[in-house]
């Protein structure tokens, strides 16, 4: 049988949990800011094969999103500060 959607490994509970808190130490976000990083892969002719999605979502505003273009796993601290240090938004 052909497996349409490849089970494809996750990424780990804890390092995600990690991350999150990367972003939120690196942004001093407060406790009410909702951080979620996802990994998504892309067959895409273009597109790159696996990328992470972090999105903050502050209270009564539209999510920020920004992309690494890596698997979660490979993600470090520096990663996330040079994410945010370039965007004058988070400031």
């Amino acid at each position: 049988m052909l497996d349409l959607f490849g089970a494809q490994p996750r990424p780990d509970p804890a390092h995600l949990a990690t991350v999150k808190g990367w972003v939120a130490e690196t942004l001093a976000l407060p406790d009410d800011v909702t951080v979620m990083v996802t990994e998504l892969r892309c067959a895409e002719p273009g597109c790159p094969p696996l990328e992470t999605v972090i999105a903050v979502m502050r209270p009564g505003a539209a999510p920020e999103q920004r992309k690494l273009h890596k698997a979660t796993a490979e993600i470090t601290a520096d990663d996330i500060r040079g994410l945010f240090a370039a965007d004058a938004s988070y400031e």
